[in-house]
């Protein structure tokens, strides 16, 4: 088995390398988002608005990490924050329509470049590799959530 992990972290640098190269390249045109407002925005898109803790949950990051991430954000007019009816200490962040227009155009390029990439792989290749990395990334907040 470990010879297959071998080839595994292998691959996973390889990977973590391109990704790099095919974020800085898939910015959607006028507004270039960073890594981190792309990750936050995604999951307020895919999850619906949240608290800010749970982004520093989520991410593995500390709470004043999150609170500049989204500051950020805000600034560029992209998500906003609300005071959370349940708790009116806390704030709920939540995307703008820019934010959502900004977002769904560098999901439809990314997406692009994944059927650039992906052109000559089977339905079924590409079927298997969404599902190996959803067992992949399950496998990982398993192992994460049993190490806090």
């Amino acid at each position: 088995m470990a010879g297959g992990n071998d080839k595994i972290e292998q691959q996973m640098t390889t990977l973590l390398r391109r990704v790099q190269r095919i974020h800085i390249s898939t910015s959607s045109g006028e507004m270039e988002l960073d890594r981190s407002a792309y990750g936050i925005m995604c999951r307020v898109a895919d999850e619906g608005p949240q608290r800010l803790g749970s982004f520093a949950s989520a991410f593995g990051l500390d709470p004043s990490t999150i609170t500049r991430q989204v500051q950020a954000l805000e600034r560029a007019g992209l998500a906003e924050r609300h005071t959370d009816s349940a708790d009116r200490r806390a704030s709920i962040l939540d995307l703008t329509d820019e934010g959502r227009v900004v977002l769904e155009r560098t999901r439809e390029f990314r997406r692009h470049r994944l059927d650039e990439i992906l052109a000559d792989w089977s339905d079924d290749d590409r079927a298997e590799l969404g599902r190996l990395l959803e067992k992949f990334n399950t496998s990982m907040d398993a192992l994460l959530e049993r190490s806090s």
